[in-house]
């Protein structure tokens, strides 16, 4: 139940849905009643309209309700005549029904608005969590399992847990107003019924008990069918250039099956809920029509024909909301099973935010340094006592073998990942006394891997900087060297180009990210291989570009080319951690280490 409320917490304010539908539902419940208690004045009406039918007295007690429904239907028989007092009893029945399908549909709408906004406040949460979450923990996750729970499970967690609050205040109250007017009508009858009734209860509660189980392992089999989704879309020319096609289709196949069985094992005992507690009421009635019949036939004059055909008619409706209720229950361990994953999800905390204290940066002046800084994945150490220095308006470039922690160092500066030991240092000051949003606004960031998104290339460029104007984007473009051959797009700037800039090659691509970089005109850029994975004649107009970006600012680039890193103001060379040597280009070739020989053999790479 903690899940449950939990999940219920999502609902606030909830007071503004819930008191309206109290009312709606009360008066719901009220004329549903009705409707059928009203048969039996109905009937009265019909059958005791001879001479020697019995008077029926006002009622002394305003509890005796199916008493005074029958004195007012004789009253109306006398003033009126048969005829008359039965077109009135009816006129009566009909506006029962209206009123009680008019609040159903007030009560359903006002529950519909709720699971909506339920939907909206938790995905939300959801999302903004997920958002806020430091780089590492990415690195840790199935993107297609996150991508189900903020899609799939929020859906399943709206519909089940709103639906069981509707059904558990409603049925219950509809519920007991059945039970009020069948003891109106025999006490000695409805506590004979109710004496049948929690056999039906324990029957069914041994039929759902095992679908929260079976709830649990259903969501995580969707979570992998959809990350092995993911993968199969992203991946899909590595899959075909490696003849994958059918490995990929079995693995996805086989999970597909496992849910298959899941979920059929798990509809199997849903749907047998509902059959088998209609069987049950079915054999109830039974038993009550037996008993009942016996008070009518016997002398004692307990219950007479007309209320006995009412009776029978309440009590067949009883077994409805007890359904209704079976069949929530059924469907809430779906429900509290897709919960816990969503609030998992929820509950993580971003290991990298703010300090209480944290202030600015507001411009850089002075250096970035690393002070004897260390940095482990797990058990795998990749940075071991670095210190450096990169003072503002040099290009420090970071060279070194495969695996030597270039891109670990440059992660740790905007903070994308934090120290184990040591301390990175913005003019002197630690970087964790930052806000990290500030700090962020001091970088641009270029990536080997040139990530745009689905959008035009406008937006692409603009992105996050809502208020740039044509003419800033234009010029932006220029200086990227990418101007021209947007314009030879069919839409311009305006062109879309398509998930993951797909329909751009891949100098094209990584000038738009240039161009994004210089429109926001950081103090501080971090390149990550930016032209490692371009032709020649792509390589030659990036590096322009970032030639042209890197002016007058503070550059760290991971270099893979000696284009990139000879005109650099100091070289770092990393190996397995550790600075292994460091200065200019032509100091470096004197040393005769570990720099020329990478010269020799111009493999540099992350």
């Amino acid at each position: 139940m903690k899940t449950y409320f939990r999940l219920l917490s999502y609902a606030k304010p909830i007071e503004k849905y819930a008191i309206p539908y109290v009312f709606c539902t009360i008066l719901t419940v009220i004329f549903s009643t009705l409707n059928l208690a009203l048969l039996i004045p109905l009937l009265h009406t019909l059958f005791n309209t001879g001479e020697g039918s019995e008077v029926i007295e006002k009622p002394e007690h305003w509890y005796s309700i199916i008493d005074f429904f029958n004195y007012y239907a004789q009253q109306a028989n006398i003033l009126y005549g048969p005829y008359e007092a039965l077109q009135r009893v009816c006129y009566i029945i009909v506006l029962s029904v209206l009123l009680s399908n008019v609040f159903r549909y007030f009560s359903q709408r006002i529950m519909e608005n709720l699971r909506i906004h339920t939907l909206l406040n938790l995905r939300k949460a959801v999302f903004d969590n997920v958002m806020s979450m430091h780089i590492g923990y990415f690195n840790n996750q199935r993107k297609g399992d996150v991508i189900s729970k903020i899609a799939s499970d929020v859906q399943v967690v709206q519909y089940s847990v709103t639906a069981t609050l509707q059904v558990v205040f409603k049925e219950p109250l509809q519920l007991i107003a059945y039970i009020v007017f069948l003891f109106a009508i025999s006490v000695k009858l409805t506590l004979f019924a109710i004496l049948v009734i929690p056999l039906s209860a324990f029957i069914i509660s041994r039929i759902v008990k095992r679908l929260k189980a079976q709830a649990t392992l259903a969501q995580q089999t969707y979570g992998n069918m959809i990350s092995y989704l993911d993968e199969a879309l992203s991946g899909i020319k590595i899959i075909k250039a490696f003849n994958g096609v059918e490995f990929i289709k079995d693995r996805f196949n086989n999970e597909n099956v496992k849910f298959s069985k899941i979920s059929r094992r798990m509809v199997r005992r849903q749907q047998l809920g509902s059959p088998v507690s209609e069987l049950l009421g079915v054999v109830m009635v039974a038993v009550i029509l037996l008993y009942g019949g016996n008070l009518v036939l016997s002398e004692s004059g307990d219950l007479d024909a007309a209320a006995f055909i009412g009776y029978i008619a309440l009590f067949s409706q009883v077994m409805r909301p007890a359904k209704a209720l079976t069949d929530s229950f059924s469907n809430i361990h779906s429900g509290i099973a897709a919960g816990e994953r969503v609030l998992e999800l929820i509950d993580m905390r971003n290991e990298i935010k703010d300090l209480p204290d944290a202030t600015g940066p507001d411009s850089f002046n002075q250096h970035i340094k690393l002070v004897d800084v260390s940095f482990s994945y797990g058990d795998r150490q990749v940075l071991r006592h670095v210190n450096l220095e990169v003072p503002k308006g040099q290009t420090v470039a970071l060279v070194g073998p495969s695996g030597g922690g270039k891109s670990t160092l440059i992660d740790l500066i905007p903070r994308f990942i934090d120290v184990d030991e040591g301390a990175v240092l913005f003019d002197d000051k630690n970087i964790k006394a930052l806000k990290i949003t500030s700090l962020r606004e001091m970088m641009g960031l270029v990536n080997q891997d040139s990530f745009l998104f689905n959008d035009t290339i406008f937006n692409n460029i603009a992105f996050a900087a809502e208020d740039a104007s044509m003419e800033e984007v234009e010029r932006a473009a220029k200086i990227a060297n990418a101007h021209d051959f947007i314009l030879e797009t069919p839409n311009g700037y305006q062109t879309n180009i398509g998930d993951r800039g797909t329909k751009l090659s891949g100098g094209q691509r990584q000038r738009i990210c240039i161009a994004r970089a210089v429109l926001k005109n950081p103090p501080i850029l971090l390149l990550d291989e930016a032209t490692s994975a371009l032709d020649t004649e792509s390589e030659k107009l990036v590096q322009d570009a970032l030639s042209k970006l890197m002016q007058n600012r503070t550059t760290l680039v991971i270099a893979h080319r000696l284009s990139t890193i000879q005109n650099a103001g100091k070289i770092v060379v990393l190996d397995a951690g550790r600075i292994a040597e460091e200065g200019t280009h032509m100091e470096l070739i004197a040393n005769n280490g570990l720099y020329k020989k990478l010269i020799d053999m111009q493999q540099f790479g992350e």
